[in-house]
């Protein structure tokens, strides 16, 4: 099942995951992963990324396959992430569907100092 259907909605589950120092291009950092036949899909309400030390690029991906591998498209790109900031990527105002056999991943880029720790937060819907 690539996309429950969401109507008849059994559980929601409210999950937050982290990633500490994501690493850089071209390695790919998994924040969030639907497995296939996982029966559920995740509502992707918000994304955050922390620059810790110097300002920091960092760059969010779509992937097709739940390993952060596959075809990707773009959900930020080379962002810029002010130093000792954060910067929200994915908010309630515009959050997103993560269906079965999906990923969301990013890395930095190698070319800044500093980290990028990301959070994000979702729900788990059965």
């Amino acid at each position: 099942m690539a996309a429950p259907n969401i109507v008849n909605v059994t559980t929601i589950t409210g999950v937050t995951t982290f990633a500490v120092g994501i690493t850089s291009d071209p390695v790919v950092t998994v924040i969030v992963s639907n497995p296939a036949a996982s029966g559920k899909v995740l509502k992707i309400n918000s994304l955050i990324a922390a620059g810790l030390g110097n300002t920091t690029g960092v760059t969010v991906k779509y992937f097709d396959q739940a390993a952060g591998a596959g075809t990707s498209v773009a959900i930020g790109a080379t962002l810029s992430v002010p130093t000792f900031s954060s910067l929200a990527v994915i908010s309630k105002e515009n959050s997103i569907y993560l269906e079965e056999n999906k990923s969301i991943g990013a890395f930095k880029q190698d070319y800044t100092g500093g980290n990028i720790d990301i959070i994000c937060s979702y729900e788990e819907i059965s």
